[in-house]
């Protein structure tokens, strides 16, 4: 992946927006106003007019606190409570997370957020470590992290497959919902985190191209076209294998019948 993801969630009466940042690209985020115009505008009266700038890299993204008073939080979802605090005035901090959620400070009941997904991080492949210059080194084709949550998401996505070895349908979001809700990582975890995840692995992680769809029922269409081409690139490309199903919680079984 070239660039990064910045996603606010749908909040405030306001729609859900998501904007795309190639390498040497800037996002400003505020309230904005007439004279201060932002592209990621937040609704909160403790947020400043200009609040913040996100800027892409070509392997990361910085993050510059223009608040005088307030410092930022950038939470690693991935991590046991990891997290950076952007001081105010800090221009450029780097980020190293491949999933943020940058939280600002509120006089309301819950903070404001949005997420920032990191351009791509690269592995080597593991039998060309210490063989040659940086330059004739082979890097894998599909980086995934398999500790992150969007990788259960894939796992629980393949499940069906790796255990039946047959054709079958792929689970819908809400069932992977409910077959990750025993993980001490994804009890939180909601059908729009599942989306969002798969919209990831789709657009950036495996470079899926899924056109857009102009209604409803094309959406639907889109979506589970999304989740098959997932399935059929991690298991064609042995990214996801049947060793992978023992990071997926212990399948409920099923209630036996009173004779």
């Amino acid at each position: 992946m070239s660039g990064i993801v910045v996603h606010l969630p749908k909040g405030d009466g306001g729609d859900a927006v998501t904007l795309r940042l190639g390498p040497g690209e800037r996002v400003r985020f505020g309230r904005g106003s007439a004279r201060t115009p932002v592209e990621l505008r937040l609704s909160d009266e403790a947020v400043s007019r200009l609040a913040g700038e996100i800027r892409a890299t070509e392997d990361h993204w910085q993050l510059s606190n223009l608040s005088t008073t307030h410092s930022y939080l950038v939470e690693n979802p991935e991590g046991a409570g990891e997290y950076l605090r952007v001081p105010p005035r800090r221009l450029g901090a780097p980020i190293p997370f491949e999933l943020s959620r940058v939280v600002l400070p509120s006089r309301r009941d819950t903070p404001v957020l949005f997420q920032v997904f990191a351009p791509d991080h690269v592995y080597l492949d593991p039998q060309t470590i210490g063989d040659g210059s940086w330059e004739s080194r082979t890097v894998t084709a599909y980086s995934l992290d398999e500790t992150a949550t969007y990788f259960l998401v894939l796992v629980a996505l393949c499940e069906p497959w790796l255990r039946d070895r047959s054709p079958v349908a792929v689970p819908t979001t809400p069932e992977v919902v409910e077959r990750l809700r025993g993980h001490a990582g994804c009890a939180r975890l909601t059908a729009r985190a599942v989306s969002a995840h798969i919209d990831y692995l789709a657009d950036e992680k495996l470079r899926i191209g899924v056109p857009a769809a102009p209604d409803g029922a094309a959406r639907a269409d889109r979506r589970n076209g999304k989740r098959e081409a997932v399935v059929g690139i991690a298991l064609k490309f042995g990214l996801v294998r049947e060793e992978h199903l023992a990071l997926l919680p212990p399948r409920a079984e099923p209630a036996k019948r009173d004779r």
